[in-house]
């Protein structure tokens, strides 16, 4: 064979082999493509159909981990059950190398469907921000939205799909301790916040490796447990229901929020987590709701304890029926739905349904086309690391102080004076993360008080003193205490509940300083130095003594990574204090609840001395500190209201101006509130209601002009057959700077 033929020959071959190759690609390319194309129901119900009863059923169950060498049960081995196959789901597991650990176990299954990570991201991942009802402090829409963004940055990066989180239960009473995970005792603001969270949480969209699914919870009235103590029933008007503890649920569903999570408490004498009028005719039903409802930790057995099932398999078959999709940790469903089903009291297409809810977030989180995309150790490195992080937490903790009171001016601070740091928690880093933080074995990277004080003005001027322990009775270390703060020029007194005192199952009858606190206080101000406190909670506290008789107080409540440096900035004046209250302060625990938006009676307390009155005779009916208050370093003028028109169609807005002024010497943020109430109507209305609000910056002397629109939604309100309406009639417009410091009043009428 010649040369010239041999050569072309070896051509012929590599282009007919190049072809083949190109053929077998566009082969597979064309597949992929045409997969990709199906609709997410198609894909769903071509993985569904195939799945065995007992596979199925396996979605719907969720196990915590108490990793060692790997997840045990006392019942069973979690590692076997995931490889078999009967596990949808698993909560605390954290970090990139245990969650692709474990979803390599999820992938040996038959189905090899890949499992969902969810964890209780509440108020941040590594970097830590203040809990939610500080922030919620700030009204600052965008700032909690950019925490929630980072947390879920943090956390996906480490392996983690889904957090439970926010909490968008309205909570009247500060005996609750679950008050720190939520917005406070207001509707409207409850609301803007829940959207908020979601968003920042879920980012653009699920399926973006910096975020997570979002998880409202609890559905439903949670935070209206009778007397304040965790899990207890509710008891309420559908109307009330609908009108106060619902609406920020509906706002999560509006904002896209991809899960919900029943409540522990019965609601009119039905279990939440066997309640079909909320699961299936309200949240599904009414709302549209297509993501899915997890129980919470063992809702579904202890339906047996509230006395609403005999059995565990009973409990079974009234959750799934309910609407419950996955069981969390009761093993509920993986015990006996299966059964239920083969026996004919449970439908499969009951089953069909909760499992296609569960496959669609994982579809949708881009889990089946990759189960590792969210464990990346490098990618976790790097969030970790983010110094934007920690300048974000600072920034966030400091818009969460709330100046409650500044007497003689005395605040911000001088770096030219003696200070005596005092009190418990001055020097404690593990309480300024708060209650449902993630943990993690390290806190030193935690910035306590003190350590934020001293880096402020240095240990020269820095004097500090224990003085005695939170919550015990102990005297000993009042001498020190007082002898320290004779040689200081201020008084800093960190005062408060540690970390455990408030949060869940840490409900209390008793929420005043806890232990010796009050008499180290009482001593301290004997000595006749100016006196600053800082309060460290998480929740409103009962401190009328303190209140009345130290110089100033700023609410710290919980602040995250960056408390003591956020702190040392408002002291100084670094940063001027903006936050309002979004709970009402009691002066007592007798007049629990109190909060702003109450009805009228027909004999309304006007004044201490009616003896025939809506009030009591030993004590104030008036909160300590109202709804929407907070000081600020600088003050600020109201002026010039004006509406657009007197009168409003139902299908027309009326246009509501003013001028805000800073009137101080300094910049200075202010929450400006609009509040409406509804004078005559089919039903008795709240006294006011929030409608509106601005957060708004002012240089020292500069004016501006605030807007907003009053429309038919504002006007609004559930009758009594729970239709959505505005009625007719004369309403009361008032602005100013917080529930009870109302600055501008007008009227309009609703015309038909």
């Amino acid at each position: 064979m010649n040369k010239k033929l041999t050569l072309s020959c070896l051509l012929l071959f590599v282009l007919s082999f190049t072809f083949l190759l190109q053929s077998k690609s566009i082969k597979n390319h064309v597949v992929k493509t045409t997969c990709l194309q199906k609709s997410l129901a198609e894909r769903i119900d071509s993985v569904l159909t195939i799945m065995t009863l007992e596979e199925k059923v396996g979605q719907l169950n969720q196990y915590s981990s108490n990793w060692t060498t790997g997840p045990v049960s006392p019942e069973a081995n979690k590692l076997q059950d995931i490889k078999d196959g009967k596990v949808g789901s698993m909560l605390n597991v954290k970090g990139a190398e245990k969650t692709r650990a474990i979803q390599k176990i999820a992938l040996q299954s038959r189905m090899k469907i890949p499992l969902l990570f969810g964890l209780d991201v509440i108020h941040g991942y590594k970097t830590t921000f203040p809990i939610p009802l500080a922030e919620a402090c700030s009204w600052d829409l965008a700032a909690m939205e950019l925490t929630a963004r980072i947390a879920a940055t943090e956390a996906a990066a480490a392996g983690v799909h889904w957090t439970f989180a926010p909490m968008v239960d309205i909570a009247r009473d500060p005996r609750w301790g679950r008050v720190m995970e939520g917005a406070g005792e207001d509707t409207y603001l409850g609301c803007a916040i829940a959207k908020a969270r979601v968003k920042g949480f879920q980012g653009g969209q699920l399926g973006k490796t910096d975020a997570v699914m979002a998880c409202a919870k609890h559905f439903a009235a949670y935070g209206a447990a009778i007397g304040g103590r965790d899990y207890n029933s509710v008891d309420m008007s559908e109307r009330t229901l609908f009108e106060v503890y619902l609406p920020p649920f509906k706002a999560a569903v509006d904002a896209g929020a991809a899960t919900f999570m029943n409540s522990f408490n019965d609601v009119n004498g039905v279990p939440a987590t066997g309640n079909p009028h909320l699961q299936r005719d309200i949240l599904k039903g009414k709302w549209g709701f297509n993501g899915f409802v997890v129980s919470d930790w063992g809702s579904i057995v202890e339906m047996q304890t509230h006395g609403f099932a005999k059995s565990l398999k009973e409990s079974a078959f009234i959750a799934i029926n309910a609407g419950n999709d996955m069981d969390m940790e009761s093993r509920a469903y993986t015990k006996n739905l299966a059964t239920l089903v083969t026996e004919g009291k449970v439908s499969i297409t009951v089953v069909d349904e909760a499992v296609k809810r569960i496959l669609l977030k994982k579809f949708e989180l881009g889990l089946f086309d990759d189960p590792y995309k969210f464990c990346n150790e490098k990618r976790e490195t790097q969030a970790f690391q983010n110094p934007q992080h920690r300048i974000i937490a600072k920034e966030m903790a400091q818009k969460s102080i709330v100046l409650l009171k500044n007497q003689n001016s005395i605040l911000p601070l001088n770096k030219q004076q003696k200070v005596a740091l005092i009190g418990p928690l001055a020097k404690s880093k593990i309480d300024m993360l708060g209650f449902w933080n993630v943990e993690w074995d390290d806190n030193s990277d935690v910035v306590s008080q003190y350590e934020g004080l001293e880096l402020k003005i240095g240990k020269n001027n820095l004097l500090y003193a224990k003085g005695c322990e939170v919550n015990d009775s102990s005297e000993i270390g009042f001498a020190e205490a007082i002898t320290i703060a004779k040689q200081a020029d201020v008084v800093l007194l960190s005062m408060g509940e540690t970390r455990d005192i408030s949060g869940e199952a840490r409900s209390r009858a008793n929420i005043h300083f806890p232990g010796v606190q009050e008499k180290l206080i009482k001593a301290i101000v004997a000595t006749g130095k100016p006196v600053v406190m800082l309060i460290n909670a998480g929740r409103p506290l009962v401190f009328n003594w303190a209140a009345d008789h130290v110089s100033a107080i700023l609410y710290t409540w919980w602040l995250g990574s960056e408390a003591g440096n956020a702190i040392a900035d408002v002291l100084y004046g670094d940063y001027n204090p903006s936050a309002k209250l979004t709970m009402s302060f009691p002066q007592s625990e007798g007049q629990i609840p109190v909060y702003y938006n109450h009805f009228n009676t027909g004999r309304p307390q006007l004044n201490s001395h009616e003896q025939y009155a809506s009030g009591y005779k030993d004590a104030s009916s008036l909160p300590k500190f109202p709804f929407g208050f907070g000081l600020s370093y600088t003050s600020f003028e109201y002026s010039d209201l004006k509406l657009s028109s007197n009168t409003m169609k139902a299908d027309g807005k009326i246009d509501v101006s003013f001028t805000l002024k800073n009137s101080g010497k300094i910049k200075g943020e202010e929450v400006v509130q609009l509040y409406l109430k509804d004078e005559v109507a089919s039903l008795v209305r709240p006294i006011k209601e929030l409608k509106g609000f601005e957060k708004v910056m002012l240089q020292a002397g500069e004016s501006k002009e605030i807007k907003f629109t009053i429309d038919k939604e504002k006007l609004s309100f559930f009758n009594n057959k729970l239709e959505w309406l505005a009625e007719s009639g004369k309403f009361q417009l008032m602005i100013g700077a917080s529930s009870d410091d109302l600055k501008l009043k007008s009227s309009f009428e609703l015309i038909d």
